[in-house]
């Protein structure tokens, strides 16, 4: 079973997941790695859900406020091991869930191109290809998604 805790980033299963998530990341993106991890530093996320099984922290996501009614959904990740379990999804579901309380309508997020298990991973949970945004624009390894929450 699935448990998912709502949290900040000072919690020290979310920090070392992030690790896991930056070393990952290190080897997919490749020379544009440090372009990219100057805009996941994690210092104050306030919405972090880390999900545990059996009591082992196998998965984290977080969102941050993007416009006025927008979240950004940041730091995605599942174990290796601990994928294709359900995890990411009920973490994705989760910070949805967690925005829409707090009256956001729409979630935008970012992954690389490279990262393709993450674009499969949100085009099945309804996430829809939009123009590159902010820090993005210019990226060619980028992709950017958004999804409409339901009141």
């Amino acid at each position: 079973m699935i448990e998912v805790v709502r949290t900040n980033s000072s919690n020290k299963d979310f920090i070392h997941l992030v690790k896991g998530l930056d070393a990952y990341l290190k080897t997919t993106d490749g020379d544009e790695h440090e372009f990219y991890n100057q805009f996941n530093g994690i210092a104050v996320l306030n919405h972090v859900i880390v999900a545990y099984t059996d009591g082992e922290a196998m998965g984290c996501g977080a969102f941050k406020k993007f416009g006025n009614s927008s979240v950004e959904i940041k730091r995605m990740y599942t174990k290796p091991s601990a994928r294709g379990q359900g995890i990411a999804t009920e973490i994705l579901n989760s910070l949805e869930t967690w925005a829409s309380e707090q009256a956001y309508v729409s979630c935008i997020l970012e992954t690389g191109i490279r990262q393709k298990e993450a674009v499969r991973f949100y085009k099945k949970n309804n996430y829809k290809s939009i123009p590159n945004y902010g820090q993005y624009i210019n990226m060619d390894n980028s992709l950017c998604f958004e999804k409409g929450l339901i009141k």
